[in-house]
């Protein structure tokens, strides 16, 4: 069991892509930048205990941060985990509201 204050910890942010959009009105999956060492179990877990949801399966990846050049110095943004996570049949999970 994952302790509250973890489940929390694990969710990052929605990320809202051209790819996650048709994914979500096709498959109905969702696409969620988590914590990087967070793996599927605690994932799943958590996006049932804090939206109420069931979740049929969760794929996870790792994003590695693009070589960038910041003025005369050279660096690299962050590496990062996103989650494809796909709900049962009925489910719904609204993570960006429109007002």
């Amino acid at each position: 069991m994952i302790r509250k204050d973890r489940l929390y910890k694990i969710l990052h942010l929605s990320h809202i892509s051209e790819k996650s959009s048709k994914l979500i009105e096709k498959n109905n999956f969702f696409t969620v930048k988590v914590d990087i060492k967070s793996d599927k179990t605690e994932i799943k877990q958590s996006i049932e205990k804090i939206f109420h949801v069931l979740v049929e399966k969760v794929r996870t990846l790792i994003v590695k941060g693009k070589k960038k050049k910041f003025g005369k110095s050279f660096g690299s943004r962050k590496t990062w985990k996103k989650a494809y996570i796909k709900l049962k049949k009925g489910q719904n999970l609204n993570l960006v509201e429109n007002k």
